[in-house]
């Protein structure tokens, strides 16, 4: 396994989760929720937050369906994944497979106690947090980076 801090970012059409892990790559937590703007303040504030941990790497959601195949939502990752990795370069950003975070944040969120209407404002981040798990997990049984290595664009440019 590789040392260092690496962050999560599960992308939503109105919120960014972001999740991150320890300098060991153990233990993934939640770290807070971006508003998605048309501005680009969101990738703005995710490259300061790369700087700020000292990411040595960055992973994106990629929703696909349960059959593989890619969406919309999907399209709008990649292209999100792009703008940032231009941003963060040489920080690597890598997307990883998401299927089912949001299903396994909502049933742990629900085994927690929480109601589903209270925890709007956090399912992100814990939809964050299972990529940044199952990334790590990944890592840990293959001895290789997880997921798609995302060549870098300019912002606007994808």
């Amino acid at each position: 396994m590789r040392p260092g801090v690496r962050l999560a970012f599960d992308v939503g059409t109105s919120r960014i989760g972001v999740a991150r892990c320890d300098q060991e790559g153990i233990l993934a937590v939640p770290a807070l929720t971006l508003r998605r703007d048309r501005y680009g303040s969101d990738l703005d504030e995710a490259a300061d937050l790369v700087g700020e941990y000292a990411a040595v790497e960055v992973l994106v959601g990629l929703p696909r369906s349960m059959a593989g195949g890619s969406s919309s939502s999907a399209q709008d990752s990649r292209r999100w994944a792009r703008s940032l990795a231009g941003t963060v370069a040489p920080v690597p950003v890598r997307l990883v497979d998401e299927r089912l975070t949001t299903v396994t944040a909502h049933r742990r969120l629900h085994e927690a106690g929480l109601r589903e209407r209270t925890f709007r404002g956090v399912v992100d981040e814990a939809a964050a947090v299972v990529i940044l798990e199952q990334a790590l997990e990944t890592e840990r049984l293959t001895g290789q980076p997880p997921g798609e290595r995302v060549p870098p664009s300019k912002r606007g440019s994808a």
